[in-house]
């Protein structure tokens, strides 16, 4: 898996198509929610110090096959907003958005210098299992503030320090023995 900038019109069609479908957009909220993510307005994102963009690949070849980022990056407060994409909805469920989401944490925190990383998640969107993952600590709700089809739902906050984050393996094997192991981390902190 790499994570590749936007840097030619291929990448940004691609990934403004992505973010066109409303099986995508509908979770996110650019302009309000009203405002649907064109190749030009990606592009302009991508020359904009506030955002940070980059596009996964899958682990066979260089395939974009989602897109993760980060809107309102403070540089001044170290702080900003993750979101991301799954494109490619055949390699849905397999992690590679887990993973791509965890690399991609690992080089904003290096590169950006960022201590603090924010996001939300609709209720009932299943991307709320990536933050339970990546470690991401809930820290309210925002209440019927997201309309999907005519209806409100609630967002949900988390928030994770660089302090907090360890980068996940590659290797299926260990992904599987970092969540063995944390829920075993997390039953004996029940205990005591």
């Amino acid at each position: 898996m790499k994570l590749l900038p936007l840097d030619t019109p291929e990448i940004i069609d691609i990934a403004a198509g992505w973010l066109a479908q409303k099986e995508n957009y509908q979770w996110l909220d650019f302009g309000g929610g009203k405002q649907i993510i064109t190749p030009a307005v990606l592009k302009i994102m991508t020359q904009r110090e506030t955002h940070f963009l980059r596009v996964w690949t899958s682990d066979r070849d260089d395939t974009p096959i989602g897109i993760v980022g980060l809107n309102n990056v403070d540089r001044v407060s170290k702080t900003a907003m993750f979101w991301g994409v799954a494109g490619d909805k055949s390699f849905r469920n397999r992690g590679s958005g887990t993973r791509a989401a965890s690399k991609f944490l690992s080089l904003v925190f290096r590169e950006l210098g960022l201590h603090s990383i924010n996001t939300w998640v609709v209720e009932n969107n299943p991307s709320l299992r990536i933050g339970e993952r990546l470690h991401y600590n809930y820290i309210g709700r925002q209440r019927q503030c997201h309309m999907i089809d005519g209806r409100l739902y609630d967002r949900l906050l988390f928030d994770l320090l660089a302090s907090e984050h360890r980068e996940l393996e590659d290797d299926p094997r260990h992904r599987l023995e970092d969540r063995s192991n944390h829920r075993e981390g997390e039953n004996s902190e029940r205990v005591t």
